[in-house]
C-alpha cells in the first residue's frame, strides 16, 4: 500500500473548513487559584493553588471538569478525519476474540467477544457439546461499564466466586454461584479491593480488602491497611474471620492463597509494591499457627508449589534475576533453602503443570521458555513461533496439556495447545484481526542513555520505511514498579503504522526487564534515570531519522503518565505531542491518596526527609510547569472513577499547564465518565478514546489521513491497547 493513499502533509490551518477555522490560541476555562494554600516542607514553602481540585465530589470541581470536557470535545469534533479514524478502528476491532480455555470439573471454560461487544462473555462447553453462555457481563449494566473482574472456582469446579467492578472502580463485589445450576447463592460480598479469591475446599474462601473510606474521604492513603479474611459460605460478611492484618500486623498489601493440594495457606504481606514477608499455615491441623518464613521486606518471595512435605519458593533474595528454591515444610526458613532453578543472566518467571516446572525467562524483554522436571533437570526449550511474548505456562498437577498464548508487535495474539509429554505445540485459536504481518517489521535496538547505560528499544513500522525524519512516531514507556514491557500486538496501533508511522517502546530502568538491579536503578533518588532513558530514546529516534521533534509523540499511563509529565516539563522542545494518561503527577502529595502510600519504595515520599522532598520537588510535573513556556500539544487523560491514581493528579497538572503555557498548541484534559484506571473499559469507550488520541496526534503534527481507496481495505497493519 502506498503511503500517499493514507497520508498527506498539510498545514495545521488547512485541516478545518474556511467557515470554522481552529483558533490560534484556545480560550481555556478559568481555573481559580487559591493563594492561601501553602505547605511547609522542612522550612521550604510550597504553594498549592489548585488543592481544591482534589475534592472531585465538589460542585466547583464538577463544573470545572464539565467546562474542560466541553472545550476538549469541541476541539476534537473539529478534526475532520476523526470520524474516519473511529470508523477504521471499529472495522479493525470487529473480529472474534478468544481467551485460552481452562478445565474446571466437567466443563471447559473460555471467554469470547463477538467483535464489538463491550465486555467479553464467559462460555462453557462439556466435551464436544455446543458452548453455552455462562456469565455475560454485558447484562450487568445497561451501558457496559460494569465488568467481570476475576473468577475463582473450587478445585472440583462445583462452585465459583466472581468479582465485578462498577464503572472501572478498584472496589469490587464478590458473588458466589453454583457452577452446575448457575444459581446465585446467598453469599454476596461488597467493598473488596486488591484481592484474589482462594477456596479452602468447597465451604469457604480467603479474600483481602481495606476498610472502605467514608463517602468523600478517599484521602486516606496514610491509614489504609489491608486485611486477609476467611468467608464461610452461608454466613454474613460481617462475621468473616480476620486471618491476618489489622492492628496486630498492619500491612498495606496482603494476599492469601491455598496450595493446589489444599494443605497449606500461604500469606504474602507487604508495606509497599516491592518486597514482602512470607507466612504459611498448615490447614490440615485445626487452629494451627501461622508461621513466618521471611521476616523482612527487602525481597519478593512466592510459594509456587507444594509436594508432600516440600515447598517450592520463587525468590529474588541474593538472586536479583530470580530463582526457585526447595525447602521442607517442617523447617522452611531461608537457611534450609536449596536451589532448584538457579539464577541465570535472564529474569525468571515460573509456573507449574503436570508435575513439571516451566521457566519463562525474559531475554532482552522477550520470552524464552524451558520445561524442567521434578528433579530440576531441563527437559527442553519450548519452540515458540518467533521473538515475542509467551504467557500462560501453568495448570494443575493432573494436566497432560495446557494452553499458552504468543504475541509480538507484528504477531496477533494466538493461542497454542501444548502437550507436556511430547513438548509439541499446535495452534488452537488464531486471531481474526485483518492484518498481514509480512508487510511490517519489528526490530530491537540498543541506545545509550545519559550516564552511558545501554537501554533496549523495540521499533515497529511498515517494511521499506525511508529514514528521512518525516514519520509520525509514538514513543511509549513506563519505567517503574518492576513491570516489564514485553512485545504486545495492538489493534489500535494499526492506524498509526498503516499511515506510515512508527511505534517505539523503550524498556527503561525502573522496569523489570533485567531484574531487581534494573528496577532499583530507577527508584527514589535515581528516578531521573528513567526520564533520562526516555529522553535518550527520543533523541536516538530523531538522530537516526525515524522522526523529528515535530513528528514525535510521547505516551504513557499511570507511572508512565508521570514519565510523560516529567519528560515534557524537562524537555518541552523534544516532542510535538504528549499524552500523559492517568498519571501520578503531584509527587509531593501522591502518598496521601487511596493506595498511594504503598508506592514509596519506588518514589520515596516528601515527608520522610528534606533530601527526598527536594528530589521529588525537582521533577514533580505539577510543580515544574514554567510560566511562558511553549509546551507540546497535550491531551491529559483520566477518569472520574479512577480510585487508584486519583483524577486530582491530572486535574492539577492540566490547570498548571494551561496557566503556564504560551503558544497555539492545545493543552487539554479529557475526562472519561463511568471509567476507572483502565481495566474493564467497554469496547465502545476504548475505540472512542483511541480515535481521539490518533486524531489529536495527526492533527497537531500537521498531518491528515483519508480512508476510502479500495486499496485501503486490502492491506492492514499492527498492534492493540497498551498498558
Amino acid at each position: 500500500m502506498r503511503r500517499s493513499l493514507f497520508f498527506a502533509v498539510a498545514l495545521l490551518g488547512a485541516c478545518t473548513s474556511p467557515e470554522e477555522p481552529m483558533e490560534e490560541g484556545l480560550m481555556y476555562p478559568e481555573t481559580r487559584k487559591d493563594t492561601t494554600v501553602v505547605d511547609d516542607y522542612f522550612g521550604t514553602k510550597v504553594a498549592d493553588p489548585y488543592r481544591w481540585l482534589e475534592d472531585d465530589l465538589s460542585e466547583e470541581t464538577g463544573a470545572w471538569v464539565k467546562a474542560q470536557n466541553e472545550l476538549t470535545f469541541g476541539y476534537l469534533d473539529k478534526i475532520p478525519f476523526r470520524d474516519q479514524i473511529k470508523e477504521r478502528l471499529t472495522e479493525l476491532w470487529d473480529y472474534e476474540k478468544f481467551s485460552a480455555p481452562s478445565v474446571k470439573g466437567d466443563y471447559t471454560y473460555f471467554y469470547k467477544n463477538d467483535g464489538l461487544q463491550n465486555q467479553s462473555v464467559m462460555y462453557r462447553q462439556q466435551g464436544d457439546g455446543e458452548p453455552e453462555v455462562f456469565l455475560n457481563p454485558n447484562e450487568f449494566s445497561s451501558d457496559g461499564t460494569t465488568s467481570l473482574a476475576g473468577v475463582s472456582f473450587t478445585k472440583d469446579g462445583s462452585k465459583l466466586a466472581f468479582q465485578i467492578s462498577e464503572g472501572g472502580s478498584d472496589w469490587r463485589k464478590v458473588i458466589v454461584m453454583d457452577a452446575e445450576t448457575k444459581e446465585i447463592l446467598e453469599d454476596t460480598l461488597i467493598d473488596i479491593k486488591f484481592s484474589g479469591i482462594s477456596w479452602k475446599g468447597n465451604d469457604g474462601f480467603y479474600y483481602s480488602s481495606y476498610d472502605k473510606p467514608k463517602e468523600g474521604s478517599e484521602l486516606s492513603g496514610l491509614t489504609q491497611y489491608h486485611k486477609l479474611f476467611y468467608h464461610q459460605l452461608g454466613t454474613a460478611q460481617s462475621s468473616d474471620k480476620l486471618v491476618f492484618g489489622g492492628d496486630a500486623t498492619p500491612r498495606r498489601y496482603i494476599g492469601g492463597g491455598v496450595t493446589e493440594d489444599g494443605n497449606y495457606l500461604t500469606i504474602s504481606a507487604a508495606t509497599s509494591t516491592t518486597g514482602n514477608e512470607l507466612y504459611i499455615q498448615d490447614l490440615r491441623k485445626e487452629g494451627s499457627e501461622i508461621v513466618q518464613i521471611i521476616d523482612n521486606f527487602e525481597n519478593d518471595h512466592w510459594v509456587i508449589h507444594s509436594e508432600g512435605e516440600k515447598l517450592f519458593i520463587k525468590t529474588n533474595m541474593n538472586a536479583p534475576n530470580g530463582k526457585v528454591v526447595s525447602t521442607s515444610i517442617k523447617n522452611p526458613m531461608p537457611d534450609t533453602w536449596v536451589d532448584f532453578i538457579a539464577e541465570s543472566e535472564n529474569v525468571l518467571r515460573v509456573g507449574t503443570a503436570g508435575g513439571k516446572f516451566f521457566a519463562n525467562y525474559l531475554k532482552d524483554a522477550t520470552s524464552m521458555v524451558l520445561q524442567i522436571d521434578a528433579e530440576g533437570n531441563v527437559e527442553r526449550e519450548i519452540e515458540l513461533p518467533g521473538v515475542g511474548s509467551a504467557g500462560g505456562f501453568g495448570g494443575e498437577l493432573e494436566d497432560t496439556e495446557f494452553y499458552y498464548s504468543f504475541t509480538s508487535y507484528v504477531y496477533p495474539p494466538t493461542i497454542f495447545k501444548y502437550d507436556i509429554a511430547s513438548g509439541t505445540s499446535e495452534v488452537y485459536k488464531e486471531s481474526g484481526v485483518k492484518f498481514d504481518p509480512t508487510q511490517f517489521e519489528s526490530k530491537q535496538v540498543f541506545y545509550t542513555s545519559k550516564d552511558g547505560t545501554k537501554v533496549p528499544m523495540i521499533i515497529t513500522h511498515k517494511k521499506g520505511l525511508e529514514l528521512d525524519g518525516t514519520h509520525p512516531t509514538m514513543l511509549y514507556g513506563y519505567g517503574g514498579f518492576n513491570i516489564s514491557l514485553t512485545p504486545n500486538f495492538s489493534t489500535s496501533n494499526i492506524v498509526l503504522m498503516e499511515n506510515g508511522g512508527v511505534f517505539a517502546v523503550a524498556n527503561l530502568r525502573g522496569g523489570g526487564e533485567y531484574g531487581e538491579k534494573w528496577h532499583s536503578a530507577g527508584t527514589k533518588t535515581q528516578k531521573q534515570n528513567v526520564f533520562d532513558d526516555f529522553i535518550a530514546a527520543a533523541e536516538w529516534l530523531i538522530a537516526n531519522k525515524y522522526t523529528s521533534s515535530e513528528k514525535l509523540a510521547v505516551a504513557g499511563g499511570s507511572n508512565g503518565g508521570l514519565l510523560v509529565g516529567a519528560t515534557m516539563t524537562q524537555r518541552p522542545d523534544l516532542m510535538r505531542v504528549a499524552f500523559p494518561a492517568v498519571g501520578v503527577l503531584d509527587m509531593l502529595r501522591y502518598h496521601k491518596f487511596t493506595s498511594g502510600a504503598g508506592w514509596t519504595y519506588d518514589y520515596g515520599n516528601s515527608d520522610e526527609s528534606e533530601e527526598m522532598f527536594k528530589y521529588l520537588l525537582g521533577y514533580s510535573p505539577v510543580h515544574n510547569t514554567k510560566a511562558g513556556t511553549h509546551y507540546p500539544a497535550t491531551m491529559v487523560t483520566t477518569a472520574d472513577h479512577d480510585d487508584r491514581v486519583v483524577p486530582a493528579h491530572s486535574f492539577k497538572f492540566a490547570a498548571a499547564l494551561q496557566d503556564a503555557h504560551v503558544g497555539a498548541n492545545p493543552v487539554l484534559i479529557r475526562v472519561d465518565v463511568k471509567a476507572g484506571h483502565g481495566a474493564g473499559k467497554p469496547t465502545s469507550m476504548i475505540i472512542q478514546e483511541q480515535a481521539d488520541k490518533w486524531a489529536f496526534m495527526f492533527y497537531n503534527m500537521g498531518e491528515t489521513i483519508s480512508y476510502g481507496s479500495d486499496e485501503t481495505a486490502t492491506e492492514e497493519s499492527a498492534a492493540e491497547e497498551t498498558h
